[in-house]
This record gives C-alpha cells, structure tokens and sequence, in this order.
C-alpha cells in the first residue's frame, strides 16, 4: 500500500505514522488503522489543513494587482516622507471589503506606529479574515493584544504565526509569557524552551523559564538554571537572590542564607533579603546573626513599619535569647525614632517587661508594664502581667484590682479569671475560686484548666 507525498504538509508525517512498518526488503505489512487514527483522519480541520497544504508556502503573503499597486503608491510615498497622519488620510477611503488585504495591513500598521493600538485591531483582523494565512498580520495583531494584556487572544494569534511557520524566538517567548498569564505553566515552560532553543543569548526567555519552573514549584530545576546562569554572570544580585527563593522551596534554609550572605557582599542587599537572612538564622538558633541583620534591615529605611524586626525580637525572647532580643528592642526604638507607632511602642514595652519579669528585674518590669497600661488601659495583657507581679510582691489587693479589670476585657475574660482563681487558691479560698474557673470554662475550655478545675473541686468538697 502506497501514499501519495503531498509536499511541505503535515499529511505525510501523519501518514507516515499510520502507515505499516517497513524492515530492510521484506515484504510491506498491513494492519487497521486505529479508531483514534480514524478520529484524525476525519476530523474537518484536518481535511482542510490536507486541502490547504497543496498551496505554496508563499500564500502567506496576500497578493496585490497592478492596479492596487498604483492605487497605493501615494500612500507609501507619505510613508516614505514619515507624514503618517496624511497616509491614513488617504488610504481610509480605498480600505474596502473588496481590496486587497494589504490595504488593511498598510492601515493597521500605520495606527500601530502611532500606538493606536484600539484603532489598529480591527484592520488587522480584517486583513486576516480576508487572506487567513496572511502571518505578518497575524504576529502584529498578537503583539497588540500581548500589549493590551489580552491574553486569551494572543494565545490563539500567536499559535496561528507558528502553524503558518513564523516561529521565532521572539513568537515564541511572547506565547510563553501569555501562557504564564493564563496560568497554564507547562505550556508556558515549552513555549519558553524553544525561545531559548532558538535565541540562548536572550536572558528575558530564561528567566521566563524560571518563573513557569517556581510556578509548578519545580524548584530543583529552578534552581540548576539560576547556576548555570550565575556562572555566566556571578555579578548578578537578583539571580543570587532567585536561586535562593528556590533553595527556601527546595526547603534547605541555609543554602539560601549563603546566596543572601553574597548579596550582600556585593553590596546589593534589600530590606526584605536581609529581614528573610535573619529569620533563616533565627531558625537555625544563631541569634547574634539574626540580630545583625535585623538592625541592618531596619538602618536601610527607618520609616519602613518595623513589625519585622519586632517580631524577630519576640522569637528571640521566647527562645530565652534575652542578650541579642534586647540591644534589638533598643536599636528598634532608637532607629524608628519619631516614626514610632503607639503600636510599635506598646510592643517594645512589653517585650521589655518580659525579658525583665525573665532575668527577675520586677522594679523594671512594673515601670514599664504601668507605661504600658498608661498607654492603653484596655491593654489585657499587660493588666495581666501587673496583676501577676502584684502577687509577686504580696499585694493580693492590687493583684485583684489588676485581674479584675482585665477580666472586664472579652477577649481576656479567661485568662484573668484564671489567674484570680490561682490567687483565691494559694490563700485557701476554694469556694470562692470555683466560680471564677467554671466561668474561664465557659468562655475558652482548655483540658489543663479543667483537670486544674475539678483538682479545686475536690479539695473544696473535702474541707
């Protein structure tokens, strides 16, 4: 069984395929075509391709007659002049649907050059419409619309220039930045391939490869690709921080924080790349580091909101780092300066209570918690933390007071009804503790509050 060759068309590829296998001289085998194979073969856009693909390649360019030709030369004398706004003038009125699609090409071109970009559109899908192959047209109308963000219409404009045969890097990147757009990463990363098959000096096509690589959170890849191309260029800053993005997602912390350490030194850090340095180290229990890159963050740009560094210092407290949380705590309100918020300030001075309530400086602790409540006297916690100090100190009267008024707080019922209950224990009043726990119960159960509870109970019962 033989098939015809129809040249320059798909048709014999797919042919080829279907067709029997041939073996040195044996005889030629046959068998059924498949019902997938049959599918293909009679779907109508495959037909058409098949009768399509006994034209020349050369009907990508629509034709033009003597006539036309003559019709057009003034136009092209103005643009040869650059008197663009005169060649519109006098090629609007020859654009008909019965002319050439050169005509609406010329035009959409001209609009195009005076980034008309609305006005280019239709006059290139009118020329496409009239000659369909006609690539040129197709390319600058998926240039616009990649321009205009309009992605679902330059995924089809931009897959037409390729099956007419215009596929070239450039086509190609674009395609896979609309593919990335669209959120469809894989078709974006083969698009991206062949941009840089194609064009391997461009960086733009690498980097969009990278990009659809952490989109499918591929980061392995990612990260290969950004050390082939810092051995290329180790000068590059924002490739040594990319590759550390992927280092985070490959979840190996401190190889990032070695690309970090590198920007640095090339003096290329950013506020974010070393507040991200510090939280690695703080991790990783190397506070004196962490601390260093906090105040370096914060030295970069005072008035950014220091809620970053504030946090680190927390970290460091609740690790029980107190000799790198607390030279932090001072840079912070020594760097912020004015641009302190209540907010910030209130949170320095409670991280400064605790530390002090932490190494048992209670004079210190109780200065600044009172500063804390001055500031904001529905502050729960810190009603808390003095109520706690009164008790302390032996002032149970005090500690009441303080326990009380954060009970009056929703959102600190809880814990000081709790913490009053505590009180009521240690001088043996029962009874009267009961109450206090069953309603901390009520509003926030918590298992260890209710072993404490019926534990109460029963001591209670027994007297």
């Amino acid at each position: 069984m033989k098939f015809p060759l129809v040249a320059g068309s798909l048709v014999a590829l797919l042919l080829a395929a279907v067709a029997p296998v041939f073996a040195g001289r044996q005889a030629e085998q046959t068998r059924t075509l498949t019902e997938g194979e049959l599918s293909l073969w009679n779907d109508p856009r495959f037909r058409k391709q098949l009768a399509e693909s006994y034209m020349a390649e050369t009907e990508i360019e629509p034709k033009i007659t003597q006539v036309e030709r003559e019709q057009l030369q003034p136009v092209f004398n103005f643009i040869a002049a650059d008197q663009i706004d005169q060649a519109i003038t006098a090629l609007q009125p020859l654009t008909t649907p019965l002319v050439s699609a050169v005509y609406d090409f010329t035009l959409a071109n001209l609009y195009f050059q005076k980034e008309q970009l609305t006005e280019a559109v239709p006059h290139y899908k009118a020329a496409t419409d009239k000659h369909p192959k006609f690539r040129r047209a197709w390319k600058n109308l998926a240039i616009i619309h990649v321009r205009q963000t309009q992605w679902k219409e330059a995924q089809v404009a931009l897959t037409r220039v390729i099956e007419l045969g215009g596929g070239d890097a450039t086509v190609y990147g674009l395609l896979g930045y609309t593919y990335s757009n669209l959120e469809v990463y894989m078709s974006a990363e083969s698009a991206y391939r062949m941009a840089n098959l194609l064009d391997p000096q461009t960086l733009d096509w690498k980097m969009g490869l990278a990009r659809s690589f952490f989109k499918q959170k591929r980061y392995a890849d990612a990260a290969a690709l950004f050390g082939n191309l810092l051995a290329e260029s180790p000068e590059r800053a924002d490739l040594w921080l990319l590759q550390a993005n992927a280092f985070i997602g490959l979840e190996q912390p401190m190889r990032a924080a070695e690309n970090y350490e590198v920007v640095d030194r090339l003096g290329k850090s950013t506020v974010e790349s070393l507040n991200t340095l510090g939280d690695i180290y703080v991790n990783s229990e190397l506070f004196a580091q962490a601390t260093k890159c906090y105040v370096k963050a914060l030295a970069m740009n005072p008035a950014v909101k220091a809620e970053r560094p504030i946090r680190a210092a927390k970290a460091l407290a609740a690790r029980g780092a107190n000799a790198q949380a607390k030279p932090l705590i001072a840079r912070i309100a020594e760097l912020r300066g004015a641009n302190i918020t209540p907010e910030e300030k209130k949170d320095l001075l409670k991280l400064r209570a605790r530390i002090a309530l932490a190494e048992g400086a209670g004079a210190d602790e109780v200065a600044v918690l009172k500063e804390i409540v001055d500031l904001d006297p529905l502050d729960g916690d810190a009603l808390i933390l003095l109520g706690q100090h009164s008790v302390r100190t032996g002032d149970a009267v005090q500690a009441v007071f303080y326990f009380e008024r954060a009970a009056s707080l929703e959102d600190f019922e809880a814990d000081a009804k709790v913490r009053h209950a505590q009180l009521l224990v240690s001088q043996s009043k029962y009874a009267e503790a009961l109450p206090l726990l069953r309603r901390a119960q009520q509003v926030k159960p918590r298992e260890n509050i209710q072993q404490y509870l019926e534990q109460v109970e029963r001591i209670s019962q027994a007297r």
